[in-house]
């Protein structure tokens, strides 16, 4: 039993008193009455020994910690309520899976292929959330990661879809022409676009390049996610570090051009992976296998 948890009633009633700033409305958005509301935030505010609401005459206003334990609370509640839907769902309505994937390779690479994969399996629900960084599959609610690493992460298995292999400098065509000068290009006239998890990749490619670092390289303005990358390429914001295989096509139709031929090899690449902990689902099983297959059909040497 966990004796530091809170009732989840009293909770809810915290919660929704705290959203919508009165015990009145929150008794009707509960069904439950305005005293008893009122009596489960008292008993919360007791076990806590902290006052979560100013009270004067008939208005409550939330105090400094009372708003604070609000937004955490408004957090595991939508949590529960998430994990609890998506429980419900896969009783009901066939086998489903939530997969955590990186953004670029979610829009360029994995959603234009899954209708193949819906195909195959029809009765196979494919969810896909957003992570940028790792994390603990405890603390997730998810199935399995499509993530970017040297190796599988610890206490996973799966396997390498594909490696990475390099990543090339592209810009917009415009831009090689505005900072060329008498005695021709310059790379480091150009803004330098940086992808925030990979700080380095800039400053290893001029060393991998045997050339020196200019400081005003590491100023260039730094975006979340390589689709950002591109796009500020592609709209002539400078030149970025991007893995080959995501801008071929934009390359091919001269949307973007390399302004040097000189790519950063790179030894990371893109994993699927999922808990040792239980043993995984057909479905997971299914989602694995044709994921290789599909990998290894796009990245044939």
């Amino acid at each position: 039993m966990r004796k530091g948890i809170p009732n989840l009633s009293a909770l809810q009633a915290f919660e929704a008193t705290a959203r919508l700033g009165s015990f009145s409305r929150a008794a009707d958005e509960l069904s439950l009455t305005h005293s008893a509301v009122h009596r489960q935030v008292s008993a919360l505010e007791a076990r806590l020994g902290v006052l979560l609401f100013n009270r004067v005459r008939r208005r409550i206003a939330l105090t400094a910690a009372g708003a604070e334990y609000a937004g955490r609370i408004r957090q595991h509640l939508d949590q529960i309520e998430k994990d609890t839907f998506s429980l419900m769902s896969r009783a009901t309505l066939g086998r489903r899976l939530h997969i955590a994937v990186l953004p670029t390779l979610a829009a360029h690479w994995l959603i234009p292929r899954l209708k193949v994969f819906e195909r195959q399996w029809p009765d196979i629900s494919v969810s896909l959330s957003l992570r940028t960084l790792p994390f603990q599959f405890d603390d997730q609610p998810f199935d399995a990661a499509i993530y970017h690493s040297h190796a599988a992460w610890p206490g996973t298995q799966g396997q390498l879809l594909f490696p990475e292999r390099e990543l090339v400098p592209v810009c917009a065509p415009s831009e090689v022409g505005a900072v060329s000068d008498s005695e021709g290009f310059e790379l480091a006239n150009l803004t330098h676009l940086h992808l925030n998890s990979r700080p380095d990749a800039w400053r290893q490619w001029y060393e991998h390049a045997n050339l020196a670092y200019p400081p005003q390289a590491a100023g260039g303005p730094r975006y979340e996610m390589f689709a950002m990358v591109l796009a500020a390429a592609q709209a002539g914001l400078g030149v970025g570090l991007v893995p080959r295989f995501l801008v071929e096509r934009a390359l091919e139709s001269g949307d973007l051009i390399m302004p040097v031929e000189q790519p950063l090899p790179v030894s990371q690449g893109y994993y699927f992976g999922y808990p040792t902990r239980n043993d995984p689902s057909p479905a997971l099983r299914a989602f694995e296998q044709w994921l290789l297959v599909t990998a290894k059909e796009s990245f044939q040497a």
